[in-house]
């Protein structure tokens, strides 16, 4: 049987593999940590100015090499199914390796291997050890690399998977370009992507 409870003195929703399969359909900004469904809270409007400037420039370079795809949240990357804890990453890359067979994957509302890339804007709200666990999943999925925008710097850092964990080529600011190494040859540079909130508290249009 399913386990599809909410406790009732704290509204918390916790579900099992077979609970979470059948999440309502209209439930689909969320994380699931541990068998918890945690709602996300709806993104700024600098945030999706940063995501829609991060698709233009990676998907034009994605396209003309034949990578493969980007892709937006939500969707899911299931870490584990018991405990079930899942993830939305806010933009993923998946090669055309991991593509092969996309007839089939284009039907699925989940996935339970790693993207090649993760990209994460951050939020001044959220504490070090909530992205201290999130770099964990990902780790523990596979993921070879991950991106954490920082929009109040201005900045990019760039995170690589070892045997041990994740290692830092560093953080990327204005003209100086993101060392990727999924992405190879990507020319994409932080003040490019950035540009975007100065013209539009400017008014002009993006």
């Amino acid at each position: 049987m399913a386990i599809t409870a909410t406790q009732p003195t704290t509204g918390r929703l916790i579900v099992d593999w077979e609970g979470y399969l059948n999440l309502p359909d209209d439930l689909t900004h969320y994380e699931i940590i541990d068998g918890e469904v945690i709602p996300l809270a709806s993104p700024r409007l600098k945030h999706q100015a940063i995501v829609t400037q991060l698709i233009q420039q990676i998907a034009p370079f994605v396209a003309t090499n034949r990578l493969g795809g980007v892709f937006t949240a939500p969707f899911d990357f299931v870490i584990r199914r018991a405990p079930v804890r899942t993830r939305q990453p806010d933009l993923f890359f998946l090669s055309r390796e991991r593509l092969h067979d996309w007839m089939h994957l284009q039907e699925q509302p989940r996935l339970e291997f790693a993207p090649d890339l993760v990209i994460e804007i951050l939020s001044p709200s959220e504490t070090y050890t909530y992205w201290s666990e999130k770099l964990q999943d990902y780790f523990a999925l596979g993921v070879p690399e991950v991106w954490l925008v920082d929009v109040d710097k201005r900045a990019i850092e760039v995170q690589v998977r070892e045997a041990g964990g994740y290692r830092s080529l560093g953080w990327f600011a204005g003209e100086q370009a993101v060392a990727s190494q999924v992405l190879a040859g990507l020319e994409l540079k932080p003040a490019e992507v950035f540009a975007v909130l100065d013209e539009l508290e400017g008014g002009q249009a993006v």
